[in-house]
């Protein structure tokens, strides 16, 4: 009897073990089972897998931001849609990297504890992510999962070595502005990957680097250069975009000429027919120089300098450019002044306008026109052309209602007096009149010496303009929408809150059965 009451023990508790095995097998499957989320990820692990075999693989930094606005703009359709940062105590902020889809096992998730990337379940499998995988408690990203299968854009690249956010600066003619670019990089030729940062590298459907020359960019904006500085004369093969969707790829054969620092000189010299000299330092013995200018222009350029002769230019800036004939080498470009003494406009305020002078040449004085550079007010000046210009005379027509930091310039009353002085590049004279609050004139029109800059007046900043258009909903805070999470997803539920591990509950339930059979038997036993 005695044994076959141990045998029944023996019977439950080969039952329970079993009950155990399967149960923790089914646990630790659950435990292997992937899940599905979105975790904020610095540059630096958001690229590494994309490296690939690329021998100049490198840590990406996170991209400092001089502004107080431009990197909050993280939201859904904003200037950088998907990238995550922090503010800094002066009100600007850094972009630290961006928040991507990814796929993790939920043991590889507990694992991370509290330091999970701010680990945010999703409700649906996406269609592109990266798997995540722990060892020892750090995480380590692979390269973008593509389900739906890569595309690609056929359409041209263009690359541009005049650009002021940087050196060089990347553009498709197919704009690729209307996705949601979460990181981008190029591939050349020898196998090197280079990879973009928002803000600094990448900015509406645009990529700009510097690889040495320009280290600041006009917002104040130090820019990273060292890791790019081996991408010049190298040939770019692909553009690559990641976006939620999985890889863009953009097949190219670009050169990347060579920059270097430079010095030409040009004198300025008179209008009409002439010539003049210009003078080049820092160029490499193997740049051989040929130049242009424009229409009406010819160049004889050697290693040190060369003359430019004109016919018939009228006055205004003048960009002297000079290109490798080779095509190694990047062009390099200076500006000059042809000037002239005569003043081709005056004012005429029956039509509120600058009209040409008497006896002026029409095409001198629509040239003046072309040439505006600054019109003083009072004595306050303002840029009349280029980027983030005050138009006081549109079209050569005075406007009245013209404002600039929101406050008007010209109040309409014929009680005030406005003293107008408007200059013109090349034009050594500047016009000079008064009028009243309605544009009325009020003095005789007379000229003064110009001692503007003689350059055309415009800021090179129309590839890639800094005012963002879109409708801003920028949490206040500036910090990511994802909150953070502790890691357990919807999908492997469990039923003890307590330890949040199927397995543990499991095997708490089998010991608790263990306990009960053997009280029974001993119970029998008495």
């Amino acid at each position: 009897m005695k044994n076959r009451r141990i045998s029944s023990l023996i019977s439950a508790v080969a039952f329970v073990s079993a009950i155990t095995a399967t149960v923790s097998t089914s646990a630790m499957a659950a435990n292997d089972t992937l899940i599905y989320g979105t975790m904020d990820i610095p540059y630096a692990e958001f690229y590494a897998a994309e490296f690939g075999s690329s021998a100049n693989a490198y840590e990406v930094d996170a991209v400092s931001s001089a502004t107080t606005a431009r990197w909050l703009k993280n939201g859904e359709g904003e200037l950088f849609e998907g990238t995550y940062n922090e503010a800094n105590d002066d009100g600007t902020g850094t972009i630290l990297g961006v928040t991507y889809p990814v796929a993790i096992t939920q043991a590889d998730l507990d694992a991370l504890g509290d330091a999970n990337y701010n680990f945010t379940a999703l409700d649906e499998t996406p269609t592109a992510y990266k798997t995540v995988t722990v060892t020892d408690g750090s995480a380590a990203f692979s390269a973008v999962v593509d389900t739906d299968g890569e595309e690609t854009l056929n359409t041209t690249v263009s690359l541009s070595t005049s650009t002021p956010w940087g050196d060089y600066l990347l553009e498709t003619a197919d704009s690729v502005s209307d996705l949601a670019i979460y990181g981008a990089y190029v591939v050349t030729a020898d196998g090197n990957t280079y990879m973009f940062r928002h803000e600094q590298n990448i900015w509406r459907g645009e990529f700009a680097w510097s690889s040495g020359i320009t280290t600041t960019e006009p917002h104040g904006n130090s820019l990273d250069w060292e890791d790019y500085e081996s991408l010049m004369g190298s040939t770019i093969t692909e553009l690559v975009v990641i976006n939620t969707s999985g890889y863009l790829r953009v097949s190219t054969n670009t050169y990347v000429p060579v920059k270097f620092e430079n010095t030409i000189t040009v004198t300025d010299a008179a209008a009409g027919t002439g010539t003049t000299d210009f003078t080049m330092e820092g160029f490499p013995d193997s740049y051989t120089p040929s130049g242009s200018v424009a229409d009406g222009f010819s160049v004889t350029a050697t290693t040190n300098g060369g003359t430019i002769s004109y016919e018939n230019a009228l006055a205004g800036s003048y960009t002297l450019t000079l290109s490798d004939t080779s095509g190694v080498y990047a062009d390099a470009t200076a500006t000059f002044a042809l000037t002239t003494d005569t003043m081709p406009a005056t004012y005429d305020d029956s039509t509120l306008s600058l009209a040409a002078a008497e006896d002026a040449d029409e095409s001198d004085f629509e040239n003046f026109l072309a040439n505006l550079s600054t019109v003083s007010v009072n004595g306050v000046s303002y840029t009349a052309s280029g980027h983030g210009a005050t138009s006081i005379f549109v079209d050569g027509v005075l406007d009245l209602s013209v404002t600039s930091g929101g406050e008007a310039i010209f109040s309409g009353s014929a009680d005030d007096t406005y003293e107008i002085e408007v200059a013109a590049s090349g034009y050594t004279q500047t016009l000079i009149f008064t009028i009243d609050g309605t544009g009325a004139l009020l003095s005789d029109i007379t000229s003064g010496t110009s001692d503007t800059d003689e350059t055309d007046g415009t800021d090179d900043t129309s590839d890639t303009d800094d005012t963002d258009t879109t409708d801003e909903a920028t949490d206040s805070s500036g910090s990511s929408t994802t909150s953070s999470n502790s890691g357990t997803s919807s999908s492997t539920k469990t039923s003890s809150p307590h330890t949040g591990d199927t397995g543990v509950a499991a095997v708490a339930s089998v010991t608790a059965m263990i306990a009960l059979l053997a009280a029974a038997v001993s119970k029998k036993r008495k």
